[in-house]
C-alpha cells in the first residue's frame, strides 16, 4: 500500500498536499474497488472542514467526499469526469479531486505514520 510522506490524511482518507491538492488515498481506492463516477464541487465553493464537498462511486458503494481544511476550490480535476479510473490508476498524482486555497481550521491530519497505524487498526 502507498502511502507517501510528505502528505497530510484525514481520518476519512483523503489526502492533501502542501498546495492544497486534494484525493482519496492507495487504501480508500482500493477499498472502494473500481470507481465508475465522481461528483466533483464547483470551482469558487467555499468549504468547511470536514464538510462533504463530492462523491465517489464504485461498483461497490459511493462514497462522500470531505474536506481536509477549510478554503476555497480553486480547481478541480476535469478529468475525472471521463476517467474516473484514475483514481484507481494514479491516486496521488492523476487522479486527484481539487485543488483548495486553505483559508483557517483543518481537520485532525495525520502523517504518513499516523495514517498508517490507523489503516492497520481497521
Amino acid at each position: 500500500m502507498n502511502i507517501p510522506e510528505g502528505l497530510k490524511y484525514t481520518r476519512d482518507h483523503e489526502w492533501m498536499d502542501s498546495k492544497g491538492t486534494v484525493g482519496v488515498t492507495d487504501y480508500a481506492q482500493e477499498a472502494l474497488g473500481d470507481v465508475v463516477f465522481v461528483e466533483l464541487p464547483a470551482v469558487g465553493r467555499i468549504l468547511k472542514s470536514g464538510e462533504a464537498f463530492g462523491v465517489v462511486e464504485s461498483v461497490k458503494s459511493v462514497s462522500d467526499l470531505y474536506s481536509p481544511a477549510d478554503g476555497v476550490v480553486t480547481a478541480v480535476n476535469d478529468a475525472l469526469v471521463g476517467n474516473p479510473e484514475l483514481i484507481n490508476q494514479d491516486p496521488y498524482e492523476q487522479g486527484w479531486i481539487i485543488r483548495m486555497e486553505t483559508t483557517g481550521a483543518t481537520e485532525e491530519l495525520l502523517d504518513s505514520t499516523a495514517y498508517q497505524h490507523q489503516i492497520e487498526g481497521e
